[in-house]
């Protein structure tokens, strides 16, 4: 059993089981420069965030399904009927009615393309991405918005032809289970846990 607190729902209410406190001892702080004399402490300390995904939720499952989601307005009162959001948004911007979930799996396979792309080499705290870290704005024909994301293999030029990859393979359910790379990437190239 795992050290750390899990959550799961049920009758509609989180449970919480486990610890989510996790006591560390402080270390002192010593100053090599005076003789090791004690200059303070540190102070350790684990934090379990519980995040819920709500009516997103089925957009981070389907990626580590190997899925990419997006959503559609289908409200025939709505003035942009038809609009395909990609990332994933629960309501239409336009007539606040529920959007409907559309796999765009095949459609991102065959006409993803780099709208724009941004090289950092350094990056904020808990960052687990390798730098440089290649962020690209993805856009795809037919959906009126665009997607940021990463490029996990070469490097980006606006325009470029991609396809997606998904960890499949201990899927974190968070974004990064789905990166790009461009079109005729073999699977040998791919990350660990990631497939097309």
């Amino acid at each position: 059993m795992s050290m750390f607190g899990q959550v799961y729902v049920k009758n509609g209410r989180y449970k919480l089981k486990g610890d989510f406190h996790h006591l560390t001892p402080n270390t002192p702080i010593k100053n090599a420069d005076r003789s090791w004399k004690l200059m303070g402490v540190t102070n350790p300390r684990d934090m379990t965030y519980i995040h819920t995904y709500g009516g997103e939720a089925p957009f981070f499952e389907a990626l580590g399904e190997g899925k990419l989601l997006g959503s559609r307005c289908d409200n025939k009162e709505c003035e942009f009927k038809g609009t395909i959001y990609q990332p994933f948004r629960i309501h239409c911007p336009d007539c606040l009615g529920r959007n409907s979930a559309v796999d765009m799996t095949e459609q991102a396979r065959k006409n993803a393309r780099i709208h724009t792309f941004m090289v950092c080499e350094r990056s904020g705290a808990f960052n687990i991405l390798d730098k440089p870290i290649k962020f690209v704005n993805v856009e795809f024909e037919g959906v009126s918005t665009i997607l940021m994301s990463y490029l996990s293999v070469g490097d980006p030029e606006i325009g470029m032809k991609l396809v997606p990859i998904f960890r499949t393979t201990n899927p974190t359910y968070t974004i990064l289970d789905l990166s790009w790379v461009p079109d005729g990437t073999g699977e040998e190239q791919l990350p660990e846990g990631f497939s097309f």
